[in-house]
């Protein structure tokens, strides 16, 4: 199964410079002064690099939920009982949710896929693909064996694989599972180094005691598991989730088919810090969508090299915030390919001592 993940991160190549300076180059002569646009300039000749050409177009867009169960709530780690993954997971499909809103609103299908929910799950359009119920309680033990998170992350390569010859060509990235803050706070704090204090934060709905809680339960569960920040596997299996192994699979598979992969919030950068472990070219193949008020998140972002495109104080989760900077990927791509060069205006350029472009 190792052999697998290697061959797939052998396929993540580095971005195209050439398509990425040829879409450079057309932007420095669209009608407007150059870099007037900001971020969105950056993210049209990052798409350039990703997709191999340069002149990038977002079609098909799918949002991929990946839910699962955590043991850890026993700890009491979180104030929203355990049920509520199970119970939420129809609405996804049928849209009734924040994700179903806001990905329909962005002209994005949701995909929602069952890792390893606790409960037997049968609900009509919920892609069922269950390594186990749940993990393990991190405070007593490993969340799972490195076996089952390899075959989670699997998972995500193959549903990657599936969404890429559907014709997707970007993905976004959601979760669910109940008490999931707190494996991510123990795998950024495994990664990075920082104290308890600088990665746990409240989740939903925490207040203070739970949260001094979950502070001691990541503590703990680094104590008990002494994840090994130089092995991700052993840093996913010992303090990880099912549903953030399936990301980390789907992450890694996207970037072997050169789709670029659209972050959502805390649960979803875990995922991707692990997958940057596993292999370091797939953070070029990453665009993060927003800054989660999860106060730990700007460590994750930090720690991989990414900036937000927006800062809404959102956490949530599903691909909320994914869904929401949709557009403004799509919109990078329109400039490129939409906006009118000087030449192509017939409009006389200013010369290099002016407000605008030599």
């Amino acid at each position: 199964m190792e052999r697998l993940i290697a061959e797939i991160c052998a396929r993540v190549g580095d971005l195209d410079k050439e398509a990425m300076a040829q879409a450079q180059d057309r932007l420095d002569q669209l009608l407007k002064p150059p870099g007037s646009l900001g971020r969105l300039e950056e993210l049209a000749v990052q798409l350039a690099g990703i997709m191999g050409t340069p002149r990038p177009v977002i079609r098909d867009k799918c949002v991929v939920v990946m839910a699962g169960d955590h043991g850890v709530v026993e700890e009491g780690v979180s104030a929203a009982p355990q049920e509520i993954t199970y119970q939420i997971l129809p609405h996804f499909v049928r849209g009734t949710s924040g994700i179903g809103v806001l990905a329909r609103h962005a002209g994005a299908r949701v995909l929602v896929v069952d890792v390893g929910v606790a409960c037997p799950v049968s609900f009509p359009g919920v892609l069922v693909r269950k390594v186990r119920a749940g993990t393990g309680n991190i405070a007593r033990g490993p969340a799972m064996s490195r076996e089952e998170a390899l075959r989670a992350i699997q998972v995500g390569v193959e549903v990657a694989a599936e969404e890429v010859r559907k014709g997707a060509s970007l993905i976004a990235t959601g979760d669910m599972g109940i008490g999931n803050t707190t494996p991510s706070s123990a795998i950024l704090a495994a990664f990075t180094g920082l104290p308890v204090e600088e990665t746990v934060g409240r989740g939903t709905l925490v207040n203070d005691a739970v949260l001094q809680r979950k502070r001691e339960v990541v503590a703990q569960s680094l104590a008990v598991n002494r994840p090994d920040p130089s092995d991700p596997l052993d840093v996913l299996a010992k303090v990880g989730g099912l549903e953030i192994a399936g990301l980390v699979g789907l992450i890694l598979g996207a970037a072997a088919h050169r789709v670029p992969v659209l972050l959502d919030g805390f649960i979803t950068g875990a995922a991707a810090l692990v997958a940057a472990g596993l292999c370091f070219p797939v953070r070029q193949f990453l665009i993060a969508s927003h800054l989660s008020r999860e106060r730990a998140h700007h460590h994750m972002l930090r720690y991989l090299g990414l900036k937000p495109l927006l800062d809404f104080d959102l956490r949530l989760g599903e691909g909320t915030g994914a869904a929401l900077a949709l557009p403004l990927v799509e919109a990078s791509c329109e400039i490129l390919n939409k906006m009118v060069t000087f030449s192509e205006a017939a409009v006389m350029s200013m010369h290099e001592d002016k407000i605008w472009r030599p």
